[in-house]
């Protein structure tokens, strides 16, 4: 620990977002820069705790309290080897990871928690911007070749770590461009995306191969991928939307989150998209049905696009200003989160349910029809506080059901779980022999700091699955002086 006493001659502080009339016009992330001078006095605010709750309310276990110390001493590229030793790309988790390790932060029992998600970001940046980080290709190769299906957060760490193992290892991706939700779930003002083409750039110098355009279990067979590769990860998400069945849900003009976003990324990316597919939010009411984190992802994107109006509504309660007593700490916090969508307008609704759409004589939406309902987990309507709203786009952001069964799966067939996931066992392989799963499509609809980790802990037991010995041929059996005997 660098200063004993940092904690109480600090306070806490993290970069500042851009004002947001300025925001709002582009697509630039909105956090400025971080002054090198306050990093490493945030970073004197760590206590080196004698049980370092941030390590275990952090997914991945990044050894924090260590590169806390090292940035606070100025020593980047120490802390840049500690930070990496657990996180293959912590330059993801600083900007779009909510931080479970602040929320277990011993200091936040009583005081603001250390700003290590802050302090992560800073360190691999500092990294990139010296030239620390580089291509780290295997010094041998192991003749064995994985397939890893999907190039989001863990299929893409996941591919790093085999490949640094040494075996050969191609990433399918069904879409135009590599990157899964980081590429077209993620908008630019949340993460611009030469952050992880820089990084894409380090893999494929170090031997992962990627192919774009490939769908399998459809463009690319399964029995294809079985034959060709001595071990096959499922990394390709939870992609199963949650879908509004209330009447009118078929209007034009209603459609799920995953189907706005990616085109606003594309549009970033300078892709032209056909007149008929387009969903826009400019000019229009736009009403937002999911109160997490795609729905701010939304809020966000509409903003830019210059809605007339923009509703968020959420079937939950309005949650506490501050920690509620049922999730004392360490455990992540239930309480009102304010993103930088948020502060950018809107108006935030709480306790809505919608109960149906209506439209015009040509099939567009024009109002949404809702109603006030009481708490969890019945929802009971509450009478007299039905209403009717304008909108002509309405934009269901209520999460995800699991993995699409159609296509893969189903071809594979892999065992699912009760919630509809790939079932695995402890060492992340599932019930076909050679596949594995990690990420959103074994564990759920989650963060990307769990995919990374998911994906880690599967690159590290599919390791051992490759290099097992392989099985010895049977010893032919004995000739008998018999068998010389002609029948």
């Amino acid at each position: 620990m660098g200063k004993a006493t940092g904690f109480m001659e600090h306070q806490r502080e993290t970069a500042t977002r851009r004002p947001v009339i300025e925001r709002v016009n582009d697509w630039f992330e909105i956090y400025q820069d971080f002054p090198e001078e306050k990093l490493r006095a945030q970073g004197a605010r760590c206590m080196d705790c004698g049980v370092p709750f941030c390590h275990t309310g952090c997914p991945v276990n990044n050894l924090i309290p260590d590169w806390n110390d090292l940035a606070y001493r100025g020593r980047w590229k120490e802390a840049l080897r500690q930070l990496h030793s657990t996180n293959n790309f912590p330059e993801f988790t600083g900007r779009i990871c909510p931080a479970p390790c602040e929320a277990a932060c011993v200091l936040g029992i009583n005081e603001p928690a250390v700003s290590i998600k802050q302090i992560e970001k800073s360190i691999v940046e500092r990294g990139w911007e010296e030239g620390f980080i580089c291509p780290e290709p295997p010094k041998f190769r192991s003749g064995k070749k994985v397939a890893v299906v999907g190039s989001g957060p863990a299929g893409l760490a996941a591919a790093q770590q085999l490949n640094r193992a040494g075996h050969w290892v191609t990433v399918y991706e069904k879409a135009d461009r590599i990157g899964g939700l980081l590429r077209y779930g993620i908008p630019e003002f949340k993460m611009e995306k030469q952050v992880l083409d820089r990084r894409l750039e380090q893999m494929e110098a170090e031997g992962v191969k990627f192919v774009t355009n490939a769908h399998v279990g459809h463009a690319v067979p399964v029995d294809d991928l079985q034959r060709e590769f001595d071990a096959i990860l499922l990394a390709g998400g939870a992609e199963a939307p949650r879908d509004l069945n209330v009447p009118g849900r078929e209007l034009k003009g209603v459609h799920f989150a995953m189907e706005f976003l990616p085109q606003a990324n594309k549009r970033c990316h300078g892709d032209e998209l056909e007149h008929s597919q387009d969903i826009l939010a400019a000019g229009k009411h736009a009403i937002i049905i999911g109160g997490g984190d795609t729905g701010a992802d939304c809020l966000g994107t509409v903003h830019r696009q210059k809605a007339a109006s923009v509703h968020q509504f959420e079937i939950m309660p309005m949650p506490p200003a501050d920690r509620s007593p049922q999730t004392p700490w360490p455990l992540w916090p239930m309480q009102l989160r304010i993103e930088g969508a948020h502060e950018e307008g809107g108006t935030r609704g709480w306790s809505i349910a919608t109960t149906k759409f209506t439209g015009d004589e040509n099939g567009n939406v024009k109002q949404l029809h809702g109603i006030n309902v009481g708490p969890p987990p019945k929802f009971e309507p509450i009478a007299g506080t039905e209403f009717v709203m304008d909108c002509d786009l309405a934009l269901l952001a209520m999460g995800f059901t699991g993995c699409v069964r159609a296509g893969m799966i189903q071809r594979l067939g892999v065992k699912l779980d009760a919630r509809g996931n790939v079932e695995t066992g402890s060492d992340y392989a599932s019930s076909v022999p050679g596949v594995f799963a990690a990420g959103d499509m074994r564990r759920g609809q989650s963060l990307v700091v769990w995919a990374i980790a998911e994906g880690r802990k599967a690159a590290s037991s599919m390791d051992v699955y490759l290099k097992r010995p392989e099985p010895k041929a049977k010893a032919a059996k004995p000739r008998s002086r018999f068998d010389l005997i002609p029948v």
